[in-house]
């Protein structure tokens, strides 16, 4: 499958619809954003091998480690990864799926959920 990127931010923001609200509720303040794949400097930093298929990262400072008196530099963020994404895709429906099952997953990382809280909203 291969979209453009004007058809697959439109399928990015079905899938954040998608979200429940308890979830959604904290990408107020997180900017996400779409670029084709990962770079090699990213993956390299995550520890992940060149070729590693990376769906989607949080980059930031989770609210686990936030302190009153040092408030983060930099804005939260989510990186959405488009080529990755659509090459493991047969439709959009299932695009549509699997990005929100990855922006759920690096909220997750932001607000410190469990693995077993996301399982419970149905998130495996």
């Amino acid at each position: 499958m291969r979209l453009t990127r004007r058809e697959f931010d439109k399928v990015v923001e079905r899938a954040i619809r998608r979200i429940p609200p308890q979830i959604r509720a904290h990408l107020e303040n997180i900017i996400i954003t779409v670029q084709e794949r990962p770079s090699s400097e990213l993956l390299e930093e995550m520890g992940l091998p060149p070729d590693y298929p990376l769906l989607g990262a949080y980059q930031g400072t989770s609210l686990m480690e936030r302190s009153a008196v040092a408030p983060p530099v930099y804005p939260d963020m989510i990186l959405i990864f488009q080529q990755p994404l659509q090459e493991m895709c047969r439709t959009v429906r299932q695009l549509e799926r699997e990005i929100e099952i990855t922006v759920v997953h690096e909220v997750a990382h932001f607000v410190g959920m469990t693995e077993e809280e996301l399982i419970e909203l149905g998130y495996e």
